[in-house]
């Protein structure tokens, strides 16, 4: 067994549980009110500016030039093909220059953001794919399980399409791929770190979902906000 299937095993409950959640099933069906859908394209660009940056650190403490090159290219990615999917749907959603520039991440968006940056200040590429492996992973499983629904919203069916596409299956695994070959010079030690920091994002990816669904908000946010505590 590969480790990546490994690790796919011990999530095999949070993801069932991010495929069950309201949020995902109501893209599918339609049925998820666009404010909440707003709502998480603002924390997603937040937490997608701050995923670029953890796969350039990837490449950064890469060993060898082509896998550098590859992680850079990754990060490009990211801003162009997602961040720009996200400028198209807050255009349409009536997301102004004003809200971004005033933007606050939720709780669960700094936290998830937060625990990224902490593989990487602490561990080595294997632990940084470990940690953002899940977003890709989950995305991809969700656009295949939803990829035959027709909801009438059109942002909700290009949403199911980035997701469902080959070249977003061939990103995937890539990313896996690369996983499994660093975990085979691993010591155990650290593949418990790689798999800890696996389930961790697994958990996050799902807790992304509750906090779009609830509109989560800080406990004494204006204080917050006052005081300057949260930072972009």
């Amino acid at each position: 067994m590969s480790f990546s299937t490994y690790l796919r095993n011990e999530v095999n409950e949070i993801w069932e549980a991010s495929f069950q959640h309201p949020f995902v099933k109501g893209i599918g069906e339609g049925t998820l009110p666009l404010e909440n859908f707003r709502y998480y394209i603002l924390q997603d660009a937040y937490y997608l500016s701050h995923f670029s940056k953890v796969q350039a650190l990837g490449a950064a403490k890469a060993t060898d030039l082509h896998t550098t090159s590859r992680m850079a290219t990754h990060a490009v990615g990211t801003n162009e093909a997602e961040l720009s999917l996200h400028e198209n749907f807050s255009n349409r959603l009536g997301i102004t220059e004003e809200e971004k520039q005033q933007f606050e991440p939720a709780p669960t968006a700094y936290a998830y953001t937060s625990h990224m940056y902490r593989s990487a200040q602490y561990g080595g590429l294997a632990d940084i794919l470990a940690a953002i492996l899940p977003c890709y992973w989950l995305y991809y499983e969700i656009g295949e399980r939803l990829k035959s629904c027709t909801p009438e919203e059109a942002i909700y069916q290009e949403w199911i399409a980035a997701y469902g596409g080959e070249w977003f299956r061939e990103l995937v695994e890539e990313q896996i791929q690369r996983l499994d070959g660093l975990a085979a010079t691993m010591t155990e030690t650290d593949k418990e770190r790689m798999k800890e920091n696996f389930i961790l994002s697994s958990i996050y990816e799902f807790q992304f979902w509750e906090m779009a669904y609830t509109l989560e908000k800080w406990p004494f946010q204006s204080s917050l906000v006052k005081e300057g505590k949260v930072h972009v």
